[in-house]
């Protein structure tokens, strides 16, 4: 598990997943503080990377973690949930992950929610949203105003990334979605994508380029 500086605030946490398709996957999620509280999005992929994860916000960052935020039901997102189950941390999800993480048998987020949801850590806010199908059909992404940093998961592609895991994904909503996410959030400088490298927006337009039917 890695932890990387990203802005004011906001962190990129790393860990690996090992699969059968892909080898050894790098597997990004996104820390946000302020006034010794904090939200992740994601889980590291196992509990032992998420009991690290957890003791290093609370160690070396003096914050306490309010929620965690699985951001669809692959094992990339969740694969660590029982980790923050046991520490009594808060596991957030929506409605559609719950049901698809059910049925996936995984781990399973204890609170739900439909579009959107807002979070209050210390003065400011933490931003959930559903913007529509892509990686898969419940995919959500987090935003956090005040560094203008976009948690983007697995709808977001790094910089010449292939088009990668497709099996609940859905092709022809794809760049629209990542489309209506960029109008939505016209300012954002920080894009944290699922796998790879952390961009600006130019990897919003690079995935869309991506998906575009040809």
């Amino acid at each position: 598990m890695e932890v990387h500086k990203i802005a004011d605030q906001v962190y990129q946490h790393l860990s690996f997943l090992e699969t059968q398709s892909f080898g050894k996957v790098p597997c990004n999620g996104m820390v946000v503080i302020d006034q010794q509280e904090a939200i992740i999005f994601d889980t590291p992929t196992t509990d032992q990377a998420s009991l690290e994860l957890i003791h290093w916000v609370e160690q070396k960052l003096g914050c306490q973690v309010k929620a965690v935020v699985a951001t669809h039901f692959h094992e990339d997102c969740l694969g660590g949930l029982q980790a923050f189950q046991q520490h009594g941390i808060p596991t957030y999800a929506s409605h559609r992950t719950i049901a698809l993480a059910k049925a996936n048998q995984s781990a399973v987020p204890e609170n739900g929610f439909d579009q959107e949801l807002t979070f209050e850590i210390g003065s400011e806010k933490v931003q959930v949203l559903y913007p529509g199908k892509g990686h898969t059909h419940d995919n959500v992404v987090g935003y956090f105003p005040k560094a203008d940093a976009m948690f983007g998961g697995c709808l977001i592609k790094e910089m010449g990334a292939g088009k990668g895991n497709l099996a609940d994904a859905d092709t022809v909503a794809w760049p629209k979605t990542v489309a209506e996410l960029k109008a939505a959030y016209p300012h954002v400088k920080h894009v944290i994508p699922g796998h790879g490298k952390v961009g600006g927006s130019e990897i919003l337009d690079y995935t869309m380029r991506l998906f575009e039917q040809k």
